[in-house]
């Protein structure tokens, strides 16, 4: 009997998608009652997508629910009661059979609660978890079949023998903005954005490199210009964990001050997804080595946009640990993360934030820009951001996941 796992979702799952089943509705069950209706979280639909290593079973939620999840054995079953739930009137499963799920049962119980049957093909490992509502899109609860000898992308209960050998440092990629040809903001005293955030990302990269279990990768580490795909195409092919994009603002006002932090709007998202969806015939990876040429337009389209949504997901965790430490060092121009539709942001599977430290234009805020002091007291609080994100993120494959299994225990 497998229990429940409150496991933190991981994007690398998406990631490694080589292959995603068909899509077909496979029928509706009849509705509960009125009163059982007006009490009860809906559960409008089921998602599934596969790969060789893990199926990935998607229940779209109206809301937050308390769920428990257990196999059974011969023939082989995973079985999923959330407790206070129903079936909406307009309930589908977009999918079709599979290798790993054969058929998707449920039915009314306890008169309130909802089973739901997965009936496979073949034994494998369940993990679950429950996703809060991001742009777009509401509270869903993921289930992971894994085969035989595979991880879920999430936090495991590991023994220290099994926590040995073979971990991988997580990836932490660090984008200097602006660079060669392209100053940005300038300050009146003639300080430049490119100069002093590059001066940010090395003190950063430093305190990276000291954590045990990371390792950074400097999308720029002198004075060259960039175009903003490369910097995002860099951080892809060195496999980054997390993309962190540091900036110093401008206004045409120089009393406003203050730092920020944003990621990816929906709008963003969306238009993203479409130049995916327009190139994706020439395109060799998409996500993490996904060919979606040959891919049916619709699947796709669903692949890239679970990929985008999860990404957007832990990016706005990773965005409000970051802001939580920059407010101990310096005041904020927004007390809550700002979502844009930055170029650089949009990675379909790094979670991605932009940090703008403060101000240039401020003569206050250039001032403090301009000295090593200032600038070691940003680099530790992104550092910061950087290690309270992992406590609750780091990769199940990583010596990060390892170290902190081993402190916890």
């Amino acid at each position: 009997m497998t229990g429940e796992k409150d496991l933190s979702p991981r994007r690398h799952f998406l990631a490694r998608m080589m292959s995603m089943s068909g899509l077909a509705a496979m029928g509706l069950m009849a509705s509960p009652s009125v009163l059982l209706a007006a009490q009860s979280v809906k559960v409008k639909s089921v998602r599934m997508s596969e790969t060789s290593e893990v199926t990935r079973v998607v229940f779209d939620l109206s809301g937050p629910v308390e769920h428990s999840l257990f196999a059974l054995h011969n023939p082989e079953r995973v079985v999923i009661d959330l407790k206070g739930a129903y079936n909406a009137k307009t309930f589908k499963v977009h999918t079709s059979t599979t290798k790993s799920v054969r058929s998707i049962r449920h039915a009314q119980r306890n008169l309130g609660d909802l089973r739901m049957v997965l009936d496979l093909g073949e034994k494998l490992t369940a993990r679950s978890f429950l996703l809060k509502p991001g742009k777009g899109s509401g509270y869903r609860l993921v289930v992971d079949l894994l085969r035989s000898g595979q991880k879920a992308d999430t936090r495991p209960v590991i023994t220290a023998k099994e926590a040995t050998n073979r971990k991988r440092d997580v990836i932490v990629a660090i984008d200097a903005g602006h660079g060669g040809r392209d100053p940005g903001a300038v300050g009146k005293r003639g300080t430049r954005e490119k100069d002093i955030v590059l001066k940010v990302a090395r003190k950063l990269e430093r305190e990276v490199r000291r954590q045990k279990g990371m390792k950074p990768i400097m999308i720029r580490n002198s004075d060259v210009f960039m175009p903003l795909r490369d910097r995002i195409r860099k951080a892809r092919t060195h496999k980054a964990d997390l993309f962190i994009s540091i900036h110093a603002d401008a206004s045409n006002d120089r009393r406003v001050g203050g730092s920020s932090v944003y990621v990816l709007s929906s709008n963003g998202a969306t238009s993203e997804l479409a130049r995916f969806m327009a190139k994706r015939e020439n395109e060799a990876d998409l996500v993490g080595g996904v060919q979606l040429g040959d891919m049916d337009e619709q699947l796709a389209s669903v692949l890239l946009e679970l990929s985008q949504d999860h990404t957007i997901e832990e990016s706005l965790d990773f965005a409000d640990d970051v802001l939580a430490n920059l407010k101990s060092i310096t005041k904020l121009r927004s007390r809550r993360v700002e979502q844009a539709g930055f170029a650089v942001l949009k990675s379909p599977d790094i979670p991605s934030v932009l940090v703008e430290t403060a101000f240039i234009s401020n003569p206050q805020e250039e001032k403090r820009l301009r000295t090593n002091a200032y600038q070691e007291k940003i680099a530790k609080a992104l550092m910061k951001g950087v290690r309270d994100y992992f406590k609750d993120n780091a990769p199940a494959d990583s010596l990060l996941a390892t170290l902190q299994t081993k402190h916890l225990g």
